[in-house]
């Protein structure tokens, strides 16, 4: 991922010096379990375990060899002696490469799920401190019904856990290890090896492998990421749309001396936001090639390697910029609930509608011709932009059931909201 879309905390996880330490884990972990089985002398495990790498002779090597493995472990053994023998002893690359893989998602899920939790913290708090905050409920982006911008909030809240529960499912899908050797019959290194190292390093053994950890587990994590990206895209698609000029019920922070044109002075572009959209679209295609990567040529081939070693690094690198960019975004949403108000007022009363349709009904007329009257009024107030309510009470039908004191009672937003405090208990917000 480029430097612009990435934060330091998950770049260092996916660095190449951490991903060779984190192969020397895997290593010496393998060299312990041997010594426990009396093979490697325990005077040749206490060497092994002060082995180490350096860059640079793993890239000199990789220039001669285009071998990453056969790299790492030539710089590897010559920091050490004679017992350099035993590393990788028994062992194919894809022991070495897939559990340290796994170690390393494992770490970058852990940032992501702390991000999901920074977001929902805010998202619940401006849920509370708007829970009553009056907004029209639009649908087919025209004006339904009122709602509360509090409830649209609490709305995305509920989807973020949801988010952050596929997120542990996924972590848990990819918590395993395995080290069975060239084609999975642990041939070369028996069962009680792997068994040792994965508990040592805090993994599952996967229960049968062949050469390599089955990629389903990573298109786990691919499209849980894809489906995250995709909730945030939701979120920021919304405050677009709330920010234009005409609407401008919320809008993304804009910063002091902060520019939105090149040419127009005047302009508070919703950029944040539009770069997110943009990224959501990232994740979907990275979730694709991990689709993609589970069909492979029997035991195993590489043709997955080459597409995880940038879906995987820059989805996890992309999901942990876009959660922190939305998160601050949220935190200093600026929010106009007059201009909510306004907005809600615009159409005269229509959004009273369905109200006065299932009060003629209970008072009696029936479903259809109640439905008439009501629908002819509104489209007379769209055409002329005359109060609904006027109207209404024009119509004979409506004065047979209603009295215009009872009419005009029926357009009351507290209606709409009545249920809200209800709402915020069942989401654990009260």
């Amino acid at each position: 991922m480029i430097e612009r879309y990435t934060r330091p905390e998950m770049a260092r996880i996916w660095s190449d010096e951490y991903k060779f330490s984190q192969w020397l884990r895997v290593e010496i972990a393998a060299c312990e379990a041997w010594g426990e089985l009396g093979v490697i002398p325990a005077e040749d495990v206490a060497k092994i375990r002060h082995a180490s790498f350096k860059m640079d002779r793993i890239n000199q090597v990789m220039a001669e060899t285009h071998h990453d493995v056969t790299a790492f472990l030539r710089s590897v053994q010559e920091s050490l002696g004679e017992e350099g023998r035993w590393v990788h002893y028994g062992l194919t690359s894809n022991d070495v490469w897939d559990t340290a893989l796994s170690l390393q998602l494992i770490e970058a899920i852990d940032l992501l799920d702390a991000g999901i939790g920074a977001l929902i913290d805010v998202l619940d708090r401006q849920a509370r401190t708007h829970k009553h905050t009056l907004q029209v409920g639009r649908t087919h982006g025209v004006h339904a019904e009122p709602i509360t911008f509090g409830l649209k909030l609490a709305l995305w809240g509920q989807e973020m856990r949801r988010n952050r529960l596929r997120l542990s499912q996924a972590r848990a899908s990819v918590a395993v290890g395995k080290l069975s050797g060239a084609v999975g019959t642990f041939a070369t290194v028996p069962p009680t090896i792997e068994a040792s190292v994965c508990r040592k390093l805090g993994l599952e053994a996967a229960p049968v492998s062949n050469q390599i950890l089955q990629r389903d587990r990573h298109a786990h994590v691919a499209t849980t990421l894809a489906i995250c990206g995709g909730s945030l895209e939701k979120f920021a698609t919304e405050i677009r749309g709330l920010q234009r000029t005409e609407v401008l019920e919320a809008e993304e922070p804009f910063s002091e001396g902060q520019t939105g044109s090149s040419a127009m002075p005047h302009k508070r572009n919703p950029e944040l936001c539009e770069r997110v959209c943009g990224q959501a679209r990232l994740l979907r295609g990275f979730s694709v090639a991990a689709l993609e990567n589970q069909a492979l040529w029997h035991e195993r081939d590489i043709s997955h390697s080459s597409a995880e070693r940038i879906v995987l690094v820059d989805g996890t690198t992309l999901l942990d910029y876009m959660l922190h960019l939305f998160t601050g975004v949220m935190d200093d949403l600026r929010v106009y609930p007059e201009n909510m108000q306004r907005n809600l007022d615009l159409t005269q009363g229509l959004v009273f509608s369905q109200r006065v349709l299932t009060t003629l009904i209970e008072r009696g007329l029936h479903r259809q011709e109640a439905y008439k009257a009501v629908q002819d009024a509104a489209m007379q107030s769209w055409r002329e932009h005359t109060p609904f309510a006027d109207l209404l009470w024009a119509k004979p039908v409506v004065q047979e059931k209603l009295s215009r004191a009872e009419l005009e009672a029926l357009f009351d937003y507290t209606y709409y909201t009545r249920h809200v405090d209800e709402v915020f208990t069942r989401a654990g917000l009260d």
